[in-house]
């Protein structure tokens, strides 16, 4: 595995690339595994399952091993970011597997830049912006990046897992009711004083962004929307039913649940093997 970067300062990408690019073929061509603000790291178990091709992961910016920040982050710029790895690595076009708020950022990508990839799944991707609570979930977002502004990691990480785990849509209330006690999750309420979280840098801008329809209609079985079997109603799955829906495709299912992918509570075996499937 090669480790290597693309561009300087706060624009420095970070990446990995298993295997021989070289390698690459039309039919099997790199496949780029991307989450955000998930880093390479976390997809490491599932790039163990695709030998046979060239594998490409990456630090998302502001996460892991890239510089730091505090400002908002836009799926546009990822998506900038994407494209800039895809030419440096010089594997286009590439399959596509981005899962959460990777998914948006991808879905900002081939609107973009379609012919940067040959098939791209996006799993889960958290957009509200074709779902009938978009404005509450717009308003929690926007009062978890308060939180985090006024009180820190803690009490706002916990507002998040609280979110993520509803099921179904969320109340015209959702905000009325008492905050999530961070040690509920294992969490101190204490505040370090840091805020470069790449989470709250993302959130808003994640959520708010409205997929190119048009764009993504053009690309016809090029692009598949997925979902987790165990992930129900939940508001990454229901981003992702509402893109499937606006396209009239069907959504595309994978084992367990958002995490699908990961060791212990995933099915890596399972994940990769569906994975596959799709990209045929």
């Amino acid at each position: 595995m090669q480790t290597l970067t693309v561009g300087e300062g706060d624009d420095l990408i970070t990446y990995d690339v298993r295997g021989d690019v070289a390698d690459a073929t039309a039919d099997r061509p790199a496949l780029f595994i991307l989450g955000s603000p998930m880093e390479a790291s976390y997809f490491a178990p599932l790039a163990e399952h695709f030998t046979d091709r060239p594998v490409i992961t990456y630090d998302p910016r502001g996460a892991a091993r890239n510089p730091r920040g505090t400002s908002p982050v836009t799926p546009e710029q990822h998506a900038e970011d994407i494209h800039r790895v895809i030419e440096a690595v010089g594997a286009g076009p590439v399959d596509v597997f981005a899962s959460s708020g990777g998914a948006v950022n991808a879905l900002a990508l081939v609107a973009a830049h379609p012919g940067d990839v040959r098939r791209v799944v996006a799993h889960e991707p958290p957009t509200a912006a074709w779902l009938p609570d978009r404005d509450t979930i717009l308003a929690v977002a926007e009062d978890m990046r308060a939180t985090y502004e006024a009180a820190g990691d803690g009490p706002a990480m916990a507002k998040f897992i609280a979110l993520v785990m509803f099921d179904g849509e969320l109340p015209g209330d959702y905000l009325e009711r008492p905050a999530p006690d961070p040690a509920m999750f294992g969490m101190s309420a204490d505040d370090d004083g840091s805020r470069d979280n790449p989470l709250m840098r993302n959130l808003g801008p994640c959520n708010a962004y409205e997929p190119d329809a048009e764009a993504l209609a053009s690309l016809g079985d090029r692009l598949v929307v997925a979902a987790g079997e165990d992930s129900g109603q939940q508001m990454a799955a229901r981003g992702g039913y509402s893109v499937a829906a606006r396209l009239g495709t069907e959504v595309a299912i994978f084992p367990k649940g958002h995490g699908g992918f990961l060791p212990g509570d995933g099915d890596p075996d399972g994940f990769a093997a569906r994975l596959r499937e799709l990209l045929g």
